[in-house]
């Protein structure tokens, strides 16, 4: 195991355990991800739409305009139940409370008037509106209390419970609002009109099927609608196994419903539908023959829209519907059995899904890097987000696949960053290392001419030579910092052996690169082929340094020729001899450009001239940054005696053809492989160069220059 990997799997069982603690403790930002991630799936996979035999007659701004402002007088509200009685409706629903008297009855104004005894006075509109109300299957709304009344409305169902105390999960009510007299008589279900226990806002999302009050449980309205309308007289309620005050669900005879643990339902929305609505004007003054097979055999549900009311109320799928809508898709749900369910298992299901991920992605940077944690991170939310849409398409089962995903993509940052802090200050202590190492020919010019050291230096012509070792990061991550120290030491040493052989001078050691230069401090005769030379050195000698290494060391090169300051550059106290200016920037750019091009050694188009008898290949018009032109550049594939071969000069050749296809248009792919194999048996890995060509076909649009030709 490498230094540090022990630590680094410490840290992700830390960030595993925290994310575990914090799903366990669900505070409201996670409550508040995990239902928003369930509205989405519901906007995604809306509830089919379907025609079961639910209407809401809508007190709407039309209704108001028509029969005047609410209020209405009671008399109207029986003449409205009478002929939805008339037409056939099944049961009748009001998504109103009726907790006090009718003020515009006749009756209670003539008291107020203090009038005598007569017709007008002797009529009471509440008396008129219970007289319908009997002639049809009516349910009246309540609405729980917080505090205890003297008023307490019956519930009209029946309770049968099953289980250790199932009626103690319930949302409590210290009493309900009552009913007026005259109605409470007549009235054949009572239900809670309360669309949600959780007092945090929002969409709503959950409905409680019933209430625990002082006189049992008191049904929800769209449960006691379908109670009516299914001819029953008992609920239900459903505990779950041997937990205490737990619901499982709520049971009307053959029906089940199943429900949360505080026996609430989840809503599983369809988008709202403009032909589930009649107007309350209609049905007051149209003729019958226009909505009474709207209503025939339907729960009707009596409710409002109009805005000056207040009974709007916002959905999963971001729409917002008066309240009474809600408790027909309330009801809707019921007949169609459409349900949603979420348990504690799935709950716990949840947690280990982010032990699991998150212990994944830590394994995953620890032994493979950061990039293979990518992609088993983005596996993993894909399989955990997959899961959840499947869950909830296939099964109606509300598992948050989000916050997993989310918790794993925050550990994979923090994992990622300390492996990046651990690994770069080891590549900081190994560039601080050798960078005391001074060039061996530099100090033996100073000893040898008497040079003082201090600052200052001379413009002359020199050669610059950047190397650069490949896929530098993820060695030393296998390595550690010991092994890539040794590493790193092993192929110095094979390199600075080359380059002092041909009498250049190591500037620096930066991390795993090395910066040469050659005519300074001391002249060098013929020092652009000294440097290629060089190179072709390099690329030798790590040959022989690779065999037998599983994983191989490689490298690049940059050479560029002509003019620069040299001397010794620094401060006061601290120096270096060394080398700057435009010559040295560009060696610099061109190493850069050996990963764009596929050539291990690139060279500019000055040193190519002054070396016209290597193998070359023309690598075109490159654009660097940091330069302002295009550079043309070349490949070195080798030395004058390579050049002079029949191979060498047949692949010059169908270079040139290919270059030649390139500029009018693109070469085959079957010419290029040919190419790249022929390259490749010339000189392993070159078949790079030629497959990278089609990508680069605008360095060679605006190519002027002839590459320089060998004997």
């Amino acid at each position: 195991m490498r230094p540090g990997t022990k630590a680094l799997l410490g840290f992700g069982l830390a960030l595993a355990l925290l994310a575990a603690v914090l799903r366990l403790l669900d505070p409201g930002p996670v409550r508040d991800l995990r239902l928003a991630g369930f509205d989405y799936l519901q906007r995604l996979y809306p509830r089919a739409a379907a025609d079961l035999q639910v209407r809401v007659v809508d007190i709407d701004e039309a209704s108001l305009a028509a029969f005047g402002q609410w209020p209405w007088p009671r008399d109207r509200l029986a003449d409205l139940t009478d002929r939805l009685g008339q037409a056939g409706a099944a049961v009748v629903v009001f998504d109103i409370l009726f907790a006090e008297p009718d003020r515009l009855s006749p009756h209670l104004l003539a008291e107020a008037l203090d009038l005598p005894p007569g017709a007008a006075a002797q009529f009471n509109t509440d008396r008129a509106f219970a007289e319908a109300a009997s002639r049809v299957a009516t349910v009246f709304a309540t609405a729980q209390l917080v505090e205890a009344s003297s008023a307490r409305p019956k519930p009209r169902a029946g309770l049968v419970e099953i289980g250790e105390d199932p009626m103690g999960g319930l949302p409590a009510a210290a009493g309900f609002t009552p009913l007026v007299p005259e109605l409470d008589q007549v009235a054949a279900g009572l239900g809670a009109i309360s669309i949600s226990s959780d007092r945090r806002g929002g969409p709503v999302r959950r409905l409680p099927l019933a209430w625990s009050g002082p006189d049992g449980a008191m049904p929800a309205l769209p449960l006691e609608a379908v109670r009516l309308a299914f001819g029953e007289t008992t609920l239900t309620l459903w505990g779950a196994g041997d937990l205490a005050r737990s619901l499982e669900g709520v049971g009307l005879g053959d029906l089940f419903v199943p429900t949360s643990a505080s026996g609430s339902l989840w809503l599983y929305y369809r988008p709202d539908d403009p032909t589930l609505y009649l107007s309350a004007a209609n049905i007051l003054s149209g003729p019958a023959d226009t909505w009474a097979d709207k209503v025939d055999g339907h729960i009707v549900l009596v409710g409002t829209s109009a805005a000056g009311l207040f009974d709007l109320r916002s959905t999963a799928l971001g729409e917002v519907v008066p309240g009474v809508a809600i408790h027909a898709q309330a009801i809707e749900q019921i007949l169609s059995g459409s349900f949603l369910t979420r348990s504690d298992t799935t709950a716990g299901l949840e947690v280990l899904a982010t032990l699991a991920g998150i212990a994944l992605i830590a394994l995953a940077v620890a032994f493979l890097g950061p990039v293979p944690a990518i992609v088993v991170g983005l596996l993993s939310t894909v399989g955990l987000l997959g899961g959840m849409g499947a869950a909830f398409t296939r099964h109606g089962q509300l598992f948050d696949g989000v916050y997993p995903s989310l918790a794993a993509a925050a550990a994979f940052l923090a994992l990622a960053a300390y492996r990046l802090i651990v690994v770069d200050a080891e590549r900081r202590a190994i560039r601080r290392s050798f960078s005391h190492y001074v060039a061996p020919d530099v100090l033996g010019e100073i000893e040898r001419q008497g040079h003082r050291l201090q600052l200052g230096g001379e413009t002359r012509d020199v050669t610059v030579l950047f190397s650069d070792m490949r896929d530098f990061t993820g060695l030393s991550e296998d390595l550690g910092a010991e092994g890539t120290v040794a590493l790193l030491n092993g192929v110095f040493d094979v390199l600075g052996a080359e380059i002092v052989a041909e009498r250049g001078t190591i500037d620096k050691f930066m991390g795993d690169a090395v910066m040469a230069f050659w005519n300074a401090p001391v002249a060098v005769e013929n020092h652009p082929e000294r440097a290629v030379a060089a190179a072709l050195a390099m690329r030798r000698a790590l040959a022989v340094f690779n065999q037998g290494r599983a994983t191989p060391v490689r490298i690049v090169a940059g050479i560029a020729t002509g003019p620069a300051a040299v001397g010794n550059i620094g401060s006061k106290k601290r120096f270096n001899y060394s080398v700057i200016g435009d010559t040295v920037n560009l060696a610099s750019r061109i190493e850069a450009a050996c990963r764009q091009v596929g050539a291990d050694i690139l060279i500019s188009e000055p040193l190519a001239r002054a070396v016209p008898d290597f193998a070359l290949l023309d690598a075109g018009l490159l654009r660097l940054r940091g330069v302002r032109a295009p550079v043309q550049a070349f490949a070195v594939v080798g030395d004058s005696a390579l050049a002079r071969t029949s191979a060498f000069l047949a692949l010059q050749n169908a270079h040139a053809a290919l270059i030649e296809a390139l500029r009018h248009g693109a070469p085959g792919l079957r010419a290029v492989d040919e190419v790249a194999h022929q390259a490749d048996a010339l000189l392993p890995g070159l078949g790079a160069f030629f497959k990278a060509l089609p990508d680069r076909r605008a360095d060679y649009l605006a190519e002027e220059t002839t590459p320089p030709r060998g004997p």
